[in-house]
């Protein structure tokens, strides 16, 4: 069992950790659980770009992390994950300039937004929590495969916990809109993206995680009105309750709520590494039917036939297919 726990910082897990020659790629970096995780990992040798949706955000993002960390090598790239056409660009300058690296960690998204749609017509939190992510890890997956001992952690949330994933109407063409539920459609999809790229590339030597951070106040709550958060609070007091736990949620800090990326981006512990695929919550293994505030998890995001059946959804949607 991992010694770390829900109050674990990066700075904890990466002690005595030399990441020396590491190529590391973050999504949604230039602030947040994105900035944290590409200053402890530049502190410990790692090469890192911050990848963010816009060149400004991108620049303020790496400047940030040089400014914390001096001497750190730490570049930036610019990836719009609602835009296909921005996330096949960033592609196809990284491929052409770069033959492999290590570690890709899928860090950005959006949570319980108005109704919308992404450049391509997607479902905004859909198309860029899942789609986005699912074409930048399928079109740098070459690159990534020549890497040493490659990892893609992609960030999931407790917020999967709410409803599986419809791959019969992922667009909300047929449902009622509900902020929440679109948000846990995509945390669900995040998790068995995972799942199933651990299954088709791990053969390969890759290792693949979804991670549920914690809830920390970061840029990501921008769009959660007085409702909204009064339900996602509701709702973590109940799930509590039905655990024996009094209380709701439980806050954590940035450099605690990044701590387990982190660890699954670096940790050459068995308990990781020999679970391939694996959710992951507080540093270590999530842990079916427990409270999902905390480490819990739900049966389906180890629904292995339909981690198959949406990364087929998702290829035919990006256009694009992952050949090993």
């Amino acid at each position: 069992m991992s010694e770390y726990g829900s109050a674990t910082t990066t700075d904890e897990v990466l002690e005595g950790v030399d990441l020396t020659g590491r190529r590391v790629l973050i999504t949604g970096a230039a602030v947040g659980l994105g900035r944290e995780t590409a200053r402890a990992m530049a502190a410990h040798g790692a090469e890192v770009t911050v990848l963010a949706r816009s060149p400004e955000r991108a620049a303020e993002g790496a400047g940030a992390v040089q400014g914390l960390v001096p001497g750190a090598k730490v570049d930036a790239g610019v990836v719009d994950l609602g835009s296909l056409a921005s996330i096949n660009a960033f592609a196809d300058g990284w491929l052409a300039d770069h033959d492999a690296f290590d570690v890709l960690i899928n860090n950005a998204g959006v949570m319980a937004c108005p109704f919308g749609h992404t450049a391509d017509g997607f479902e905004t939190q859909f198309g860029t929590n899942h789609l986005g992510h699912f074409l930048l890890t399928v079109r740098l997956a070459p690159a990534l495969l020549r890497g040493d001992a490659p990892r893609v952690v992609t960030l999931s949330s407790a917020g999967h916990s709410r409803c599986d994933v419809d791959l019969d109407d992922p667009g909300f063409e047929r449902t009622p809109y509900s902020a929440w539920d679109a948000y846990g459609r995509s945390k669900t999809a995040n998790a068995l993206f995972a799942r199933e790229l651990a299954r088709r590339a791990g053969p390969r030597g890759l290792l693949a995680y979804s991670v549920h951070p914690g809830a920390i106040i970061t840029d990501l709550g921008r769009h959660l009105t007085e409702d909204l958060m009064n339900e996602m609070m509701e709702t973590a007091k109940e799930r509590a309750a039905e655990h024996g736990i009094e209380g709701g949620i439980v806050w954590k800090s940035v450099e605690a709520g990044a701590a387990t990326q982190t660890w699954a981006a670096t940790s050459t512990d068995a308990e990781l590494v020999d679970h391939n695929g694996a959710y992951l919550a507080d540093c270590g293994l999530g842990v079916l039917g427990a409270n999902p505030g905390a480490n819990g998890m739900a049966l389906w995001i180890l629904d292995d036939a339909k981690a198959a059946a949406l990364w087929d959804l998702s290829e035919e949607l990006v256009g694009t297919t992952f050949s090993l």
